[in-house]
């Protein structure tokens, strides 16, 4: 079973022009990271909500971030039964939100890769955007502590989607990411079943397809300092292979279209 440790409690005015924010913070076994990182998003952003959505963390995980609940009204846990992988959390993460009356919801890592100091930029691009992405791959964004062969991989895959699927976007494996609800609503987000890079990928690919108004805004990126990474080959294999189903699926889709005419109509989220 899913449950949660907190219920929401409102406090204070949302983010200007934004309106209630949360954060999503997936963790699994992110014991030595989660204190650090809510507490640096409620200092340089003291108007949104933090969700740590832990996937039962053995290492106790969890049970900080309920303590970080209880001592702070805008933090909150979603304890969820097991580790179903990255997008499977962000999805609970976004349902969480909509049941509840947010307006915007952020895509942040627990580990320091994404820094909080980088959100007030996001926040601020959000209010004209449907989608804000925090690229590492626009003008002024950087990588910190990257060895060449990942700085490859990911400038090669990021272009490699950008191609196949045809999408204005440079960093299309990012994963921090401000969605506002109404772009949110406007996805089949019931169709998605990829993680990790793909999943940022599929979604990406979801909102360029709706229509939604997406903006880059650059971030340094830093590997992190404390803890294992959850990125391993499979992961990438994984990217690829679906970037190339889906590009296969648009182009025949794109033919039906030109040669037949199709509904418009499109599966939302309730």
């Amino acid at each position: 079973m899913v449950g949660e440790a907190t219920d929401v409690r409102r406090s204070g005015p949302g983010a200007p022009g934004l309106g209630r924010v949360l954060v999503v913070i997936p963790t699994f076994n992110e014991a030595e990271n989660v204190t650090r990182i809510v507490a640096r998003v409620r200092r340089v952003a003291p108007e949104v909500e933090v969700l740590v959505a832990d996937d039962n963390s053995p290492d106790g995980t969890g049970a900080i971030a309920a303590a970080l609940a209880g001592a702070d009204p805008r933090v909150h846990v979603l304890h969820r039964d097991g580790k179903r992988g990255l997008g499977a959390a962000y999805l609970a993460g976004f349902d969480w939100a909509r049941r509840r009356g947010f307006d915007a919801v952020v895509e942040m890592d627990a580990d320091g890769s994404h820094a909080p100091e980088d959100l007030p930029a996001l926040l601020a691009a959000a209010r004209d955007a449907d989608v804000v992405i925090g690229s590492r791959w626009t003008r002024g964004g950087r990588v910190v502590n990257w060895p060449l062969r990942r700085l490859l991989l990911s400038r090669c895959g990021n272009l490699y989607a950008r191609l196949a699927l045809g999408m204005p976007v440079s960093d299309a494996t990012g994963g921090y990411r401000v969605y506002r609800l109404d772009a949110l609503r406007r996805l089949d987000l019931a169709s998605v079943c990829s993680q990790g890079y793909s999943f940022q990928v599929e979604l990406s690919r979801l909102a360029h397809r709706a229509g939604a108004r997406i903006v880059e805004v650059p971030i340094t990126f830093a590997e992190r300092e404390r803890g294992s990474s959850k990125m391993s080959p499979l992961i990438v294999a994984e990217a690829l292979w679906r970037i190339t189903g889906w590009a296969v699926q648009d182009r025949r889709l794109a033919v039906r279209r030109g040669l037949y005419g199709t509904p418009t109509g499109q599966v939302r989220w309730p």
